[in-house]
């Protein structure tokens, strides 16, 4: 891959079906006749049976993923959740209660009324600064140099557990919701039973104070090379609320399919949306599709991050628009997975109209702060060409209000305030990079050989790709955001995310396959303290995940590296859905 991506160079046409080299994008399996993952997914019905869980493991104080940063268990203070509990919560915390109450309802079968008041009671979620910081030996001093809890911020929370009841506060909503999602995972493992199960419902006793390393931790679902129904996209979003990731980026346009509908340029999803990945119909989101998603993330505390690539991967919007291209002409639909062929014309001023409404559009929809402009792979635009696009790009990105972030192969263009590169390199040494950050930019961090769960755990991975590297648990467990470019202080890099590349991924089971278990590792990287990292500890606690998954429908591959506490991991007790639309919703 060339470390400068602004270079000309000669990249296939959307003919050619070989790789030419080593990208992202490149899939490891031909396309069309992806292989289902794994025989225990297409024997999932017959399995289940044999799949029961070996009995529901007590769950201690530390065993979470990810790890808190400040535990002090009471082996005398555990609680016991009774079907007569009430959820008490200050009036501001009432979303998150009902939540919470939500979660806990259908596997208890207790009625967990709701109820706006902050005394004291068998479950209370309070917003309130005293109740954080509370007594001053109430937990030992926060490894991170924090003096105690009421410099938690915007997402940490506390929660205190005794004999007579759990209390979760925290500053903001935020965090109280963080709080509660660690309460859930403090519950035995059938908490997650969609009908109620006959069990003792155990909190173990003590307090934790918890708070997040970096302020981005998310997760990327490419929408673009195989298309998504809302219904799989808010799955997802569940699926990183659990784990107290806090964005979803979405990668809505690509050389094989336009997602996102944009009134202004209405073919861009009439003719661009129609096609994906080996054939398949395609299909787009509506603005209230979109905005369907954007509101359910927000309640879960999860930011969508929309991504229209530019000025490459391109083919879809040039089909529906072909004076956009520098021929004039339009392209063949393209369904394959070849990259790197496709740009607009960055010499022609019918472009920047063009990228002035989409990106004013998106951003309008957009509560969230961040806007992706892609940026990568465009082999094709000579580099003063590319450079010159980017930071007409960037500006007009910036003009609707939003933040640039951008792949960073955009580490060359000038700076704008506030800009994010998303690193996604397999070296760490990157001089480009670190002289983007010198100049004021920050990075998520996605190392392709680390963070991409569209790479394969193993040679007989069914789906994936390996390009990068096969990236098994420890793999995607054992790196550190905050020193892994050379070059770049920690304090430079906003977080950590895990995208999924789509090529050979085509149902939300092989989604959730090659998210879990991999997902939690990133996850943990992004939220936990540095000194908390441990191999050994990580992979024990991430085990007693396998039945919650099992329990809740959830599909996953059954890492060898991980010591399951099930007689047939990976294989859920209820259907995963397999929701797909190939057309937009009404």
């Amino acid at each position: 891959m060339p470390t400068n991506p602004a270079a000309p160079e000669t990249g296939p046409q959307p003919s050619d079906t070989r790789s030419t080299s080593p990208s992202r994008h490149v899939p490891a399996v031909p396309l069309p006749g992806v292989p289902a993952p794994a025989a225990e997914l297409a024997r999932a019905a017959e399995g289940r049976a044999a799949g029961t869980l070996a009995g529901p493991a007590p769950v201690r104080l530390g065993d979470l993923v990810p790890a808190p940063e400040q535990v002090r268990p009471d082996p005398a203070g555990d609680f016991t959740l009774s079907a007569d509990a009430v959820l008490r919560v200050s009036p501001t915390g009432r979303d998150v209660a009902e939540q919470l109450a939500g979660w806990l309802r259908p596997a208890t079968g207790f009625p967990l009324p709701v109820t706006d008041t902050t005394e004291d009671g068998p479950l209370t979620l309070t917003l309130s600064p005293a109740d954080v910081a509370g007594p001053a030996d109430a937990v030992p001093a926060a490894t991170s140099g924090a003096a105690d809890g009421a410099r938690l911020g915007d997402e940490g929370y506390r929660l205190d557990v005794t004999t007579g009841g759990v209390r979760v506060t925290a500053l903001t909503p935020a965090g109280l919701f963080h709080g509660a999602q660690t309460l859930r995972q403090l519950l035995p493992a059938p908490i997650e039973s969609p009908t109620a199960v006959a069990a003792r419902w155990a909190v173990p006793g003590g307090t934790i104070v918890d708070r997040p390393r970096f302020a981005y931790r998310g997760a990327m679902l490419d929408v673009a090379r195989h298309f998504f129904a809302v219904e799989d996209v808010l799955r997802v979003v569940d699926h990183l609320a659990r784990y107290k990731l806090n964005h979803l980026h979405l990668h809505l346009t690509d050389d094989q399919g336009w997602r996102i509908a944009v009134d202004s340029w209405p073919r861009l999803t009439e003719a661009g949306g129609a096609t994906e990945v080996g054939g398949g119909p395609g299909g787009w989101y509506t603005r209230d599709d979109y905005r369907r998603i954007v509101t359910y993330a927000a309640r879960r505390h999860v930011t969508v991050v929309p991504e229209i690539d530019l000025p490459g991967h391109t083919n879809a919007a040039l089909v529906a628009y072909p004076e956009l291209a520098p021929t004039k002409i339009a392209p063949p639909p393209y369904t394959g997975t070849e990259v790197g062929f496709s740009f607009v014309d960055p010499a022609d001023e019918r472009t920047y109209a063009f990228v002035a409404d989409v990106v004013g559009e998106v951003a309008a929809l957009t509560p969230g702060p961040w806007l992706h402009l892609g940026g990568d792979e465009a082999f094709k635009v000579p580099a003063g060409s590319y450079r010159a696009f980017v930071e007409r790009a960037q500006r007009l990105v910036a003009a609707t209000g939003k933040t640039v972030v951008g792949w960073h192969q955009l580490a060359p263009a000038a700076h704008v305030d506030g800009r994010v590169l998303q690193w996604w390199g397999t070296d760490g040494d990157d001089p480009q990079t670190a002289d983007a950050v010198r100049r004021g930019a920050r990075l998520i961090l996605s190392p392709g050989n680390h963070a991409y769960l569209d790479m394969k755990y193993a040679p007989d991975t069914p789906i994936g790709h390996d390009w990068a590297g096969l990236i098994d648990v420890r793999r995607a467990y054992e790196w550190d955001p905050g020193s892994h470019v050379r070059g770049v202080p920690a304090e430079a890099v906003l977080g950590v995310e895990a995208p999924l590349w789509t090529e050979s991924v085509t149902t939300l089971t092989e989604v959730e396959y090659m998210f879990f278990p991999r997902l939690p590792a990133v996850a943990e990287l992004g939220w936990s303290p540095r000194e908390t990292h441990d191999w050994s500890g990580f992979r024990s606690r991430l085990a007693a995940h396998g039945p919650r998954w099992t329990t809740a429908g959830i599909s996953f591959h059954p890492s060898p590296e991980i010591p399951w506490p099930h007689k047939n991991p990976g294989i859920p007790t209820q259907p995963t859905p397999h929701t797909r639309r190939t057309t937009p919703t009404p």
